[in-house]
Parts: C-alpha cells; sequence; structure tokens
C-alpha cells in the first residue's frame, strides 16, 4: 500500500479548516474577559492581534510550499533546524493539539447538554468518536463536513452582524481606553492565541492539491474573514451589552444575541458555538494525527503509528490521538492546562520564522517553495521578536508550562528517538557554507537534499515552467552501438553549443568532468547530464537514444535514453524542476520500451510531453 496520502483538499477545504480551527473560544468566551481589562478598545486589540499572525502565516506557507508534507512544524522544524527541535516540536505541538482539542469538545458538551439532557462528558466522547470515524474514512470526507460546519457557522454571525450593528449604542464606546495603555500589551498576547488555529493547515500540506497556491491563498482568506468576523461581533457585543453585564460573563455573544434577537437570538447564537466547538475539534483531530504520522515516518516515535488503512488516512495515529482525547475529556479538567499550551504554539512560531531564515540562508538549491516570504528578511525576523515579546505576558505558569513540553521532547529525542535519525537539518547546510565545509560532511550525503528533490519530483512543473517548448525545440539524435559515453557528450556538447552560443570545448568540458565524478544520474535505462552555465540565455536540452544501449559511470544497467540539459546558474530551481519532471515521466515502467519503440523524431518528443500511458 502507498504510504503517500491523497491530494484531496482544495481552496475551500483549506479555507474551512484554517477557519474552523481558530473560532471557538477566541470569540465565544473571550471578548467579556477582554474587554474587562482594556475596555472598548478591544476591538483593536484584536484585529492587531490578527495583524501579529501574519508574519508566522507567511512563514508557514512558505514552508508548506516548499516541504508539502504531513506534520507541519514539526516536518519544517526537523529539516531545517534538525532532529532535536523537531522531536521537542512534535511532542510538544501534537500535545497542545490534543488538549486544545479536548477542551473544544468539553465546550461542545457543555453547550449540547442543555438542549440534549446528557452529561457533557458523554457528549464529548461521542463527538469524538464521531470525529475519530470521518476522518478514519478520509481526510476529504472530514473536511467536507468541516466545509459545511463553517460555512453554518459563519451564516449564523453574520446574521447576528446585520442585526447587532444598527442597535449599537455609541456612548458603550467611550471612554475607548478606561483603563489606560497598560493593560494593551498583556490583552494583546491574551487575544493573540484565539487566531493560532490557523497555521494548523499547514500539518496537511501533504494531501493539499496545488498546494502552492490553495495553502497561501486559503490562509490568508481565512485570516481576512476571522479578523472581519471578530471585530465586528466584538464591536457588537462592546456596543450592546451593559459593561456590568460584559465584565462577568463567559457567554457575551449569546448576551448580545439575546439583546439583539430576543431568546432565540441566544438559541442561534447556542448553535453557532456547538457548531464552533465541533469545527475546532475535527481540525484538531485532522491536524494531531498528521504530526504522529511524521513523526512516526521518521522513527521518532514507532513506525506502527504510520500504518495506513485502505482509505488512505492514518489509522493508528487517528486511533491514538482520538483515544487519548477521549480520556482526558472524560477523567480530567484541563481548560487552565489547555491555555497554558499556547504559549508553547508561541515557541513554535518564533522557530518557524527561524527555520524560514535557515532554509533559505541553506543554499539548498531543491528547496522550491511556490511562495516566499514577501520582505525577507524582515517579516521572519519580526516574528521572531512577536514571540519574544508576547511569551512573558502569558504568565510564568505558562512558560513554565513550556519548559515542560520542551523538556518532555529532549528527554523523548535523547531516550528513543536521537539513534534513529540520520538526517540532519538545513542548518547544518547554511553552517557549512559559513565554515566552508569545515564543520560537517557534503551536504548530499546528508539526506535532506534526497528528500527534498523528491519532494520537487511530486509537485512537478509550474505554470510559467516552458517545459514543453524547450522538448519541442530539443536537438535528437541516434546513438550508434560502437559509441561510448564521451562521445555522446561530446556529440550533445557541439549540439548545445550551436544553440546557446557557448563555447562547446567549455560545455564538454564540464559535462565530461561531472560524468568522470560519477555526478550523472544515471538508472533504470536513463542517464541525465544537465549543467549549468552564467552564460548561458534560457535553457536548452539535447535528446538521444541508443537502441543497443550504451555505458554510463554509475549506471547499473544499459542506458537508452540521454537528456542532457544546459541551463542557467541563476535560475538553479528552474533548472532542477525540468530535471525532476524529466526523471518523473521517465520513471513509469513503460517508458522505456515505448522511447526505443518510437519509428520518429516527433513520436519521442511526443512521448515525453505525453507522458501519462
Amino acid at each position: 500500500m502507498s504510504k503517500k496520502l491523497n491530494k484531496q483538499l482544495g481552496l475551500v477545504h483549506v479555507f474551512a479548516i484554517a477557519t474552523g480551527a481558530m473560532i471557538s473560544s477566541g470569540l465565544f468566551v473571550l471578548p467579556g474577559i477582554a474587554a474587562s481589562k482594556t475596555g472598548p478598545v478591544v476591538i483593536f486589540i484584536y484585529l492587531f492581534s490578527g495583524l501579529l499572525l501574519l508574519p508566522s502565516l507567511f512563514a508557514k506557507a512558505e514552508l508548506s510550499t516548499g516541504m508539502p508534507r504531513a506534520g507541519g512544524t514539526y516536518f519544517f522544524i526537523s529539516r531545517s533546524l534538525g532532529g532535536m527541535f523537531g522531536t521537542i516540536d512534535g511532542v510538544g505541538v501534537w500535545f497542545a493539539l490534543i488538549l486544545k482539542t479536548s477542551i473544544a469538545l468539553v465546550g461542545l458538551g457543555a453547550y449540547l447538554s442543555a438542549y440534549i439532557g446528557l452529561p457533557m462528558q458523554v457528549i464529548a466522547v461521542i463527538f469524538c468518536a464521531i470525529f475519530m470515524l470521518m476522518n478514519f474514512f478520509g481526510a476529504k470526507e472530514a473536511a467536507g463536513v468541516q466545509v459545511w460546519m463553517v460555512m453554518g457557522m459563519i451564516t449564523i454571525l453574520i446574521y447576528l452582524i446585520v442585526y447587532g450593528l444598527p442597535r449599537i449604542d455609541p456612548a458603550q464606546l467611550t471612554p475607548m481606553m478606561p483603563y489606560g495603555a497598560q493593560p494593551i500589551l498583556p490583552t494583546v498576547a491574551f487575544l493573540f492565541v484565539s487566531y493560532i488555529g490557523l497555521t494548523k493547515v499547514a500539518s496537511l500540506a501533504e494531501e493539499v492539491r496545488s498546494p502552492e497556491k490553495n495553502i497561501p491563498l486559503g490562509m490568508v482568506l481565512s485570516l481576512v474573514v476571522v479578523m472581519l468576523l471578530y471585530g465586528l461581533i466584538v464591536w457588537i457585543v462592546v456596543g450592546v451589552v451593559p459593561h456590568d453585564q460584559l465584565a462577568s460573563s463567559l457567554t457575551p455573544v449569546s448576551d448580545a444575541a439575546r439583546l439583539v434577537i430576543g431568546p432565540m437570538g441566544a438559541h442561534i447564537i447556542s448553535f453557532a458555538a456547538i457548531l464552533a466547538f465541533a469545527t475546532t475539534a475535527n481540525a484538531g483531530i485532522l491536524s494531531a494525527s498528521r504530526y504522529l504520522l511524521a513523526m512516526s515516518r521518521d522513527r521518532v516515535i514507532p513506525h506502527e503509528l504510520s500504518r495506513f488503512s485502505r482509505f488512505k488516512t492514518p489509522k493508528n495515529a487517528i486511533f491514538l490521538t482520538a483515544g487519548i482525547i477521549g480520556a482526558i475529556v472524560l477523567f480530567t479538567s484541563l481548560e487552565a492546562i489547555a491555555k497554558l499550551a499556547s504559549t508553547f504554539q508561541l515557541l513554535v512560531f518564533a522557530l518557524v520564522n527561524i527555520a524560514v531564515i535557515v532554509m533559505r540562508e541553506s543554499g539548498i538549491k531543491s528547496y522550491d517553495p511556490g511562495f516566499k516570504v514577501p520582505l525577507y528578511p524582515y517579516l521572519p525576523i519580526m516574528g521572531i521578536i512577536v514571540s519574544v515579546v508576547l511569551i512573558p505576558e502569558m504568565g510564568l505558569m505558562s512558560s513554565i508550562f513550556s519548559m515542560g513540553l520542551i523538556g518532555l521532547g529532549v528527554i523523548w529525542h535523547h531516550l528513543y528517538a536521537g539513534h534513529r535519525i540520520t538526517r540532519v537539518g538545513a542548518v547544518a547546510h547554511m553552517a557549512q557554507r559559513v565554515a566552508e565545509r569545515l564543520l560537517v560532511p557534503d551536504a548530499s550525503a546528508m539526506g535532506l537534499n534526497e528528500e527534498l528533490r523528491e519532494i520537487l519530483k511530486e509537485k512537478g512543473l509550474r505554470p510559467d515552467d516552458p517545459f514543453e517548448e524547450i522538448v519541442k525545440q530539443a536537438g535528437f539524435y541516434e546513438i550508434k552501438k560502437s559509441e561510448q559515453s564521451e562521445d555522446v557528450l561530446r556529440h550533445a556538447s557541439l549540439a548545445l553549443s550551436k544553440a546557446s552560443g557557448i563555447s562547446s570545448d567549455l560545455i564538454y568540458g564540464a559535462l565530461l568532468q561531472r560524468n568522470q565524478l560519477g555526478e550523472t544520474p544515471a538508472e533504470a535505462g536513463v542517464a541525465l547530464p544537465h549543467l549549468l552555465l552564467d552564460e548561458v540565455d534560457g535553457f536548452y536540452m539535447i535528446m538521444a537514444r541508443s537502441i543497443n544501449g550504451i555505458d554510463f559511470p554509475t549506471a547499473n544497467q544499459a542506458i537508452h535514453a540521454v537528456f542532457v540539459l544546459l541551463g542557467n546558474r541563476t535560475v538553479p530551481t528552474q533548472h532542477l524542476r525540468f530535471l525532476a519532471e524529466i526523471a518523473r515521466r521517465v520513471e513509469n515502467p513503460a517508458f522505456l520500451d515505448r522511447w526505443i519503440a518510437c519509428t520518429s523524431e516527433s513520436e519521442l518528443r511526443q512521448l515525453l510531453i505525453d507522458h501519462d500511458y
């Protein structure tokens, strides 16, 4: 069975998962508490807190499009900062996710218990089992339900906005800052956690179609919509609910709906809250199970947790995640600890921004994100500063709890995971550049380059990559039976020189050197000699065929197809995409037989272009 997840999630799923992961207690519980600390200025604090998430949003979007793999920040941090930091992140974030998911289920049970007469813990466990089964039968099915729940919740909130805005009493919005500026920063930290669920969707990057477009766009759309909803709803709450009542209310949105719409309004908002807690819980199980999947693939935790069901879902990871969540909601009351876990998320945001800087500065050419953080490196640095400033504002106990999660990750790494991890992170590649290769072995031996190249192959071409044009314009010749690999390279160098205007001796000398050093990819009957030069304008390719087969250094069988690619050194990632695309197309088991059987040059070109057969 394939060990890869199906790419079945589109833009609407990304939006729904990100939105559903955000809207819960941040909207339905916290406005009253926050307003009691700051006054009406809380409206703008909600908006400002959302803007502070932008650096980390962009950082996760870049890493998700450069390394679209399950596991979110665990995968990014382990590949950039190394196994130790990856283990700390994976263990800590998974633990924080199951705590927050447990609280969302308890919140769901608390609202529903008033209507169906069952204990809230029992309701929470029932819905935990429902979401577990939904995730077991497929991410698309779970995300499809998520879409409907999120759309229903947004519709109800818009209904409240339409009725509530005209009822706002301007007198309740003054003075804007009755308690001065001192409580603003602690409240920013307090409300910042209302948005951090947004980036959970990065853990599902492997399952997203066209991740380079859908992940950044879905996250940005989600943040914009949620900021607008938060701002408008909190404006109504502050402008409608009397200050004394608001300061002591744990159901501020329901209170506002009761005043604006009547008793039915409170019931409608209760239904929206039920949907909100349900979407948070569903997104939590979906995301947390992918952290276990990614860690088990790397042998950081037992490999059995990477087992797939016949529905292409990580069944054991889903069952374990849901089982622990069910135990938590039945036997413990961990709301305070779940809030403490938010501090660890701030630490993760700092590491994610550091990861972007490390990946960029590592010089790994196969790191090829489809989306890049704007204003680099200033925006990632700002994201690091945001986390450093806000973490102390979360309180001493929160910091202690986060240190406990870090300690748990360190202990697990040393006792179990450390000796099972053979790859190093991109930080070693960066150190390799800085120290002029004195600190670590060559990058190609570290495992990360190979992994990123495999990701590059899976991602395929970008819409503006002129691959088909290059194939159509490529030179071609039939290799004679008596020729050697050096003869092929000489012939290709002459043809490339004629097409590009570059000296044939320069091209041949460089290709021959790489060939003699064993640096020409050659396996499964196909060889890919390639070269980057500063003087080249554009990309050029020569295709060659040998019916009988010829020998190439490092090849373990005769080579029947040779694709020689010459490109410009200033765009190495595009060059790598072309190589990865050729490799992806020729790895079809039927390719070589069809290549040998073609009767004309045009058939050969079409075979490489029409690769789905």
